[in-house]
């Protein structure tokens, strides 16, 4: 469920969001809405996981929360035990409002730490402070079990030495769960046109992979799991949510540019707040839609799969798309075998650290 609204835009986002909260109460209403109307896409699946996404969840109130929360259990079967997690920034945390969380159900919290330096977040234009970062962290630490932290490396203000604080201090905070991202330069963002304006220094790729490779080594070396190129996690507290993007499972998104996935079919609403309300209230959901050829699931396979831990499957690939296509994998994967890059067990190609660096670019080698 994307809530999109946040305080202020950060100058790396290129995600869908208002600064704007005048539309927030109507907002609330369309996603309960939308909820109701794509009910059918859903069933007669069970929801295994919720996941408040953004935007900027944490800035709802607790009675928005709690209604958008009792529309899912009213329209939806919903498991016992489901995953639900809320994205929260530091600067919306207290006591008060991570009992309230708690006290709905919600289970996981996914918080946007980013950097816990006073420069970097200032250079971000992320909302909170460098103290707030660490205090409420630690605030919420006394409430939630299961909590993930984003953080990112390779901004041209981050030496090797502050990487190591920052990682270091999530893990005097005992933190279960770390997503960690390169940072990266998107068009039509601020950082874009401050670099193409030279008014600050533009990202190091060498600085860059370095940092991944010493992020790697240190949490490796703490006991965490690294599950997912980005992601790194203590035994029992992966993602389940994130898991089942990366499985290929099905699931719903509601709400203004949320996009939705039914194994064969991929969809995308509306990234415009006025026009989505609009629409939801006359019964109509925006979007469009795109139907998968059987090449751009082993395509989306190949690029999802060499991510995670997992790898791919030649097994899988040859009873879902043919022997063909096993083969032609196989003999396309040795340059990378035999540069250390990939790694093949027992038909599982699984990328090496080097390799983690250039998933993406290993991923599109082995396409069809």
């Amino acid at each position: 469920m994307h809530i999109p609204f946040c305080k202020q835009a950060c100058t790396y986002c290129n995600f869908h969001f208002s600064t704007s909260l005048r539309s927030k109460n109507e907002m609330v209403q369309a996603l309960a809405k939308e909820a109701e109307l794509e009910k059918a896409y859903v069933q007669p699946e069970t929801i295994n996981t919720i996941y408040f996404g953004g935007g900027t969840p944490s800035m709802l109130e607790g009675s928005d929360l709690e209604y958008l929360l009792s529309n899912l259990f009213k329209h939806y079967q919903v498991e016992s035990h489901a995953e639900v997690t809320l994205e929260a920034n530091p600067d919306d945390i207290s006591i008060e409002k991570l009992k309230t969380w708690q006290g709905l159900g919600i289970n996981r919290l996914s918080i946007g730490i980013q950097s816990f330096f006073e420069n970097e977040l200032r250079w971000m234009n992320r909302a909170h402070n460098a103290y707030q970062a660490t205090n409420n962290l630690e605030l919420a630490r006394k409430v939630f079990d299961n909590i993930t932290i984003d953080l990112i490396y390779g901004s041209p203000l981050l030496s090797d030495h502050m990487w190591k604080e920052n990682v270091e201090r999530a893990l005097q905070l005992s933190i279960p769960h770390l997503s960690c991202y390169a940072l990266t330069v998107e068009e039509k963002t601020p950082l874009y046109k401050l670099i193409k304006t030279h008014k600050t220094v533009d990202v190091n790729n060498e600085n860059q992979a370095r940092q991944f490779l010493l992020l790697m080594q240190w949490l490796r070396d703490k006991g965490y799991e690294h599950y997912e190129v980005s992601n790194f996690a203590k035994a029992g507290f992966r993602s389940h949510h994130n898991s089942s993007y990366w499985k290929g499972d099905n699931y719903l998104g509601l709400g203004p540019s949320a996009h939705s996935y039914n194994g064969k079919q991929r969809r995308w609403n509306i990234a415009n707040n006025n026009l989505y309300i609009k629409n939801i209230n006359e019964n109509i959901v925006e979007r469009e839609t795109e139907t998968l050829t059987i090449t751009q699931r082993l395509n989306e396979y190949i690029m999802i799969s060499l991510r995670t831990i997992e790898g791919i499957d030649l097994k899988r690939v040859r009873e879902e798309f043919g022997t063909k296509e096993q083969i032609r994998i196989e003999h396309q994967v040795q340059k990378f075998v035999q540069h250390g890059l990939v790694k093949n067990s027992n038909s599982i190609l699984q990328l090496t650290d080097e390799g983690m660096l250039r998933a993406d670019g290993i991923a599109s080698q082995l396409f069809a």
